[in-house]
């Protein structure tokens, strides 16, 4: 048994790790953000300053974590800096020894055309990390399938509606066919194999698992299928018009403006259904948390959908 820590354990990824963790019982964890919630917790909670890397490393170090597993979301500088801080920070503390990095998803592309600003604010804490004597390591876990079940299927998520919606019965494909495979992943799985993970001797510099591989024709399909054998409204978004940042708007978007703007929406959509057609939302079998964890059973883009069974 070790102690971890989750930085960002309120938030929707973390929460959904904290749960795992005092689920599997087998190791200690405990909550460090900016701000203790209203409200009970089962876990231990503390508020602790992003930017003070010596508080940091003192509440490490006293709380003996071994682990520390951060959901920082990276949309900013400023997120970015408090992941490299907390770098330092574990780096520091006599009691720390492994650091799970914020870059949860996707593997950054290789092509800067493809890129997002979250991608540069990731691998400046892998840089940071690779300066360290620390063992780190990072999961990709492809598409998060809780998108296409919400709000019918338990997740902290928010909701995010891409390239199909369901609620409408609608689709705008990104590419020409819509056939490329994706590995989609149900944020409860991925918190499994987390918790798995930590049983590894050795860790690798990024870990990959996934729930289930379905192409969104193959998603579409299983929809009309669950929804009284309707059929969808689908239109196609070339590559040309993703690589200028615009897709078809589909009638869930507008609910997102409100916390996500149109234009940021948008791009970062189009920026997704460049991934798809290219290849970067698929993870390999070969080599995966699943191989290494069979007993993991995982959920399937079937079981998610199928929430929307009669609705």
């Amino acid at each position: 048994m070790v102690v971890v820590a989750v930085i960002g354990g309120t938030g929707a990824l973390g929460k959904t790790i904290v749960h795992a963790l005092k689920e599997d019982g087998k190791h200690e964890s405990i909550v460090l953000t900016r701000k203790v919630p209203e409200g009970g917790s089962a876990v231990p909670i503390f508020a602790v300053d992003y930017n003070n890397v010596e508080q940091l490393t003192k509440i490490l170090t006293a709380k003996n974590v071994h682990t520390v597993i951060s959901t920082i979301t990276m949309l900013d500088g400023t997120a970015a800096q408090a992941e490299i801080n907390f770098v330092a920070a574990a780096a520091k503390s006599s009691t720390t020894k492994r650091f799970v990095a914020s870059s949860w998803g996707t593997a950054s592309p290789k092509d800067k055309s493809l890129r997002l600003p979250v991608n540069t604010f990731r691998e400046q804490s892998i840089e940071a990390l690779r300066k360290t004597d620390l063992e780190w390591t990072q999961f990709h876990d492809g598409l998060f399938l809780d998108y296409y079940g919400m709000p019918h299927v338990e997740t902290y998520l928010t909701p995010l509606v891409f390239a199909v919606d369901i609620a409408n019965k609608t689709a705008a494909i990104p590419g020409a066919t819509g056939d490329e495979p994706i590995a989609f992943t149900y944020t409860k799985d991925l918190g499994k194999f987390v918790v798995a993970a930590l049983s590894l001797p050795k860790w690798d510099e990024a870990l990959h698992c996934y729930s289930d591989y379905a192409s969104l024709n193959q998603v579409i399909q299983i929809a009309e299928e669950m929804t009284a054998g309707s059929k969808f409204k689908v239109t196609y978004d070339s590559v040309e018009k993703l690589q200028r940042g615009e897709i078809t708007e589909l009638p869930s978007h507008p609910d997102s403006y409100e916390y996500f703007p149109k234009p940021d929406l948008a791009g970062l959509l189009a920026k997704f259904g460049l991934w798809v057609v290219n290849g970067l939302m698929y993870v390999p079998k070969e080599g995966s948390l699943n191989e290494r964890f069979p007993e993991i059973t995982t959920t399937t883009v079937k079981e998610v959908v199928g929430a929307w069974k009669g609705k």
